[in-house]
C-alpha cells in the first residue's frame, strides 16, 4: 500500500476547521417556480447555533476545495467573526437542481443569498462581510451587487480579474508555454505534466512544485480534477465575466482588493484596472 497525500491534507484542513469551532452542514434551498424536479443543496461549514459575532462569508476559488483554500484563515477569522464557508455549486458537497442550466456566477451568488437567508438565527437585516478569491471573487462581486449594501458589505476581492477578456485568456496560455488550446485544458488538467505547470503558475515559491514527485501530482489530478469534471467545464463556459452579458460597475460597499505581486494567472496590472 503506497502513501497517499490527499487524505492527510484533507484531515489537516478539516482539523483546522474544527479547531476554529466550525462544523459541516447541508441545507436544501427552496425551489424556484421555474425549476423542474430535484433540488439545490449547499454544503457549508459554520459554527453551531445562532451567530454571536458579525457574519463573514468566505467564497473559494475554482481549484482547491473550500477546506483547503481557507484552512489557514478560519482560525484567526473565527475569533472576530461568525465564519461561514460554503462549497459553491458543482464543488464538494454542493449541487444545483439537476434540471437547471450550469450556474453562472450570478446564479452562484443567488444560491449564496438563499443560504444566508436559511442560516439559523441570522436576521434578514444582518449585514454580511464577504471575501472571495479568484472565481470566488466573481461570485462575491455578483452577490454584493445583487444584494446591495444593506445585506452585503464590506467586500474583499482577491486575485479576481473582473475585467477578464478573451485576450487575457490568450496571454495566460502564452505565459503557460503556448501548448494548450484553451484555459480549461490548463485549469482542469488531465495529466501530471499539465498539473505541474498549473502549480508553477499558481505558486510563487517554485520549489514547492519542484519537490513534488509525479505520483503525488497524478493522485491530485485523479482526485481533484476528475470529480464533477464535466460539470466544472460547463461551469467555466457559463462565466459571464468577459462577455457582452457582463458590465463591471462600481459597488456601493467598501471594497478591498488584495492581489499577489507575482500572480501569473491574473497579473497585477489587472488589479489597478479593476480599481479604476
Amino acid at each position: 500500500m503506497g502513501f497517499s497525500f490527499l487524505p492527510v491534507m484533507e484531515y489537516l484542513s478539516r482539523r483546522a476547521f474544527h479547531a476554529a469551532g466550525l462544523c459541516p452542514h447541508t441545507v436544501t434551498l427552496p425551489r424556484d417556480p421555474g425549476e423542474g424536479s430535484g433540488a439545490t443543496t449547499i454544503h457549508y461549514w459554520a459554527p453551531p447555533g445562532e451567530p454571536r459575532l458579525p457574519p463573514l462569508l468566505l467564497i473559494h476559488g475554482f481549484g482547491p476545495m473550500a477546506t483547503w483554500q481557507w484552512r489557514l484563515q478560519v482560525g484567526p477569522f473565527s475569533r472576530r467573526f461568525h465564519v461561514v464557508v460554503p462549497d459553491l455549486l458543482c464543488f464538494g458537497g454542493s449541487s444545483p437542481c439537476p434540471s437547471s442550466p450550469p450556474p453562472s456566477e450570478s446564479a452562484q451568488a443567488a444560491a449564496l443569498a438563499a443560504l444566508l437567508a436559511a442560516l439559523p438565527g441570522l436576521p434578514a437585516t444582518a449585514r454580511v462581510a464577504v471575501v472571495g478569491t479568484s472565481y470566488g471573487g466573481f461570485v462575491a462581486y455578483s452577490l454584493a451587487r445583487a444584494a446591495g449594501p444593506a445585506r452585503v458589505g464590506p467586500v474583499v476581492i482577491s486575485n479576481s480579474d473582473l475585467l477578464m477578456t478573451a485576450e487575457d485568456d490568450r496571454a495566460f496560455l502564452e505565459r503557460a508555454g503556448g501548448e494548450w488550446a484553451s484555459a480549461a485544458d490548463l485549469l482542469m488538467p488531465l495529466d501530471a505534466r499539465t498539473a505541474r505547470r498549473l502549480m508553477e503558475l499558481s505558486f510563487y515559491r517554485k520549489q514547492v512544485t519542484s519537490m513534488l514527485p509525479d505520483f503525488l501530482i497524478r493522485e491530485g489530478v485523479q482526485n481533484l480534477f476528475s470529480d464533477k469534471r464535466e460539470e466544472k467545464i460547463e461551469l467555466m463556459k457559463a462565466i459571464t465575466v468577459g462577455t457582452d452579458g457582463f458590465q463591471l460597475t462600481p459597488l456601493e460597499q467598501d471594497v478591498l482588493l488584495v492581489w499577489g505581486d507575482h500572480d501569473q494567472i491574473f497579473p497585477l496590472d489587472k488589479a489597478f484596472a479593476v480599481k479604476r
